[in-house]
């Protein structure tokens, strides 16, 4: 019995959270470098789960969804997806300290 392979997909809200993210760390922050090993964790976690993105457990969200969230923590931040079929796909990120059951 062979491991599942998984596809990504990267979702637009996704891509413009990390933007928004990214820009604050290096010009509000004045601090570039450490925006760019954000965007290195963030990629290096998110290939690290697409090995098995079901083998964590969902994120306890009280909406009623078809897929349940998981998260996977970078630094401050939460990045979160869901599996559907063989596709891993990458919804949001969003700050750590944010009241994430109004979000989620």
């Amino acid at each position: 019995m062979g491991n599942p392979s998984y596809e990504l997909r990267i979702l637009p809200l996704f891509e413009e959270k990390l933007s928004e993210t990214v820009r604050y760390i290096a010009w509000q922050l004045r601090n570039p470098i450490a925006a760019e090993a954000f965007v290195d964790a963030v990629e290096a976690a998110i290939y690290e789960r697409l090995k098995a993105p079901e083998a964590f457990a969902s994120y306890p969200s009280k909406k009623k969804r078809d897929h349940p969230y998981y998260a996977i923590p970078v630094k401050n931040y939460f990045i979160f997806y869901v599996v559907i079929g063989n596709v891993m796909e990458v919804r949001t990120l969003v700050y750590s300290r944010r009241d994430l059951t109004k979000l989620l």
